[in-house]
C-alpha cells in the first residue's frame, strides 16, 4: 500500500554520507574559553572543547570499563565485557548505513567521558529517539547538556528530523535536568514502560521539535 505522505527525510541522508565528527566549543570561564583537557586525578571534569566521533575498533576496553560502572549498569539494564563491547561497535556501524540509528563516543582531548546516540531513527516520519550516558569523571559538569545540544542541532539541521525524543526512567532525576536544560519539553509518564534489573520502570518523556529553541 503507498504512503500518502512523501518521507519527511529522504532515504540515503544518514547513509549517503560518513558519520560526521561533531564539536562542541570550550565553554566560557572567569578568563574566558578554557582549553580542552582530559579529565584530571582528583576528578574534576572537562569544560573544554568535547568531540563527538564515530566509535573504533579500539574503543572496545573503554567501553567495556563504562558498563562497569553502577549507574550506567542501573539505568541502562546492561553490561558488557571487552568481546562485546566489540561486537556494539560493530552494530553501530551498521546501523549508520541501514540508517536505524547512530552513536558517538564523546571524548574530551583523548579521554572518553560520554557517549550519546540515536537508539532508533524513522525517516519516513522524521523522528528519533536519544540515549546518552555518562561517566562519573564528568557528572555534574554540563558534558550530557553540551553533547545532546550539540547533537540536536545536527538532528535538525544537517538530517531534518522533525521530532526527537528522549526518556529516563522517573527516578533518574540527573537525566530529567539535562533534558529540561537542552530544550527537550516533559510530555508525559509512560507508565511501567521499561524494564530494568529491578523491574518496570515509569519513564518521563520528553521531546523536542524541529521548531523548538535549543
Amino acid at each position: 500500500m503507498p504512503l500518502l505522505i512523501e518521507p519527511v527525510v529522504p532515504a540515503g541522508r544518514m547513509s549517503g554520507m560518513p558519520q560526521p565528527v561533531l564539536t562542541v566549543p570550550a565553554e566560557d570561564g572567569p578568563a574566558g574559553p578554557t582549553a580542552a583537557r582530559e579529565p584530571t586525578a582528583d576528578g574534576s571534569a572537562p569544560r573544554g572543547e568535547l568531540a563527538l566521533r564515530p566509535w573504533r575498533a579500539d574503543d572496545a576496553p573503554a567501553l567495556a570499563l563504562a558498563y562497569q560502572d553502577p549507574a550506567i549498569q542501573r539505568w541502562h539494564a546492561r553490561s558488557m565485557d571487552e568481546a562485546e563491547a566489540a561486537d556494539w561497535i560493530r552494530q553501530r556501524a551498521r546501523r549508520w548505513s541501514a540508517e536505524t540509528g547512530a552513536d558517538w563516543a564523546v571524548t574530551a582531548g583523548q579521554a572518553l567521558v560520554a557517549r550519546i546516540g540515536l537508539r532508533t531513527v524513522d525517516l519516513t516520519e522524521g523522528h528519533a529517539e536519544v540515549a546518552y550516558w555518562t561517566l562519573p569523571v564528568a557528572r555534574g559538569h554540563g558534558v550530557a547538556g553540551r553533547a545532546l545540544r550539540r547533537l540536536t542541532r545536527w538532528c535538525g539541521a544537517e538530517v531534518g528530523l522533525h521530532r526527537l525524543e528522549l526518556l529516563h526512567a522517573v527516578e533518574n532525576t540527573a537525566s530529567c535536568r539535562v533534558a529540561e536544560k537542552s530544550g527537550y519539553r516533559y510530555e508525559g509518564t509512560l507508565r511501567q514502560a521499561v524494564p530494568h534489573a529491578d523491574g518496570f520502570h515509569d519513564m518521563h518523556l520528553h521531546a523536542h521539535l524541529g521548531t523548538d529553541p535549543i
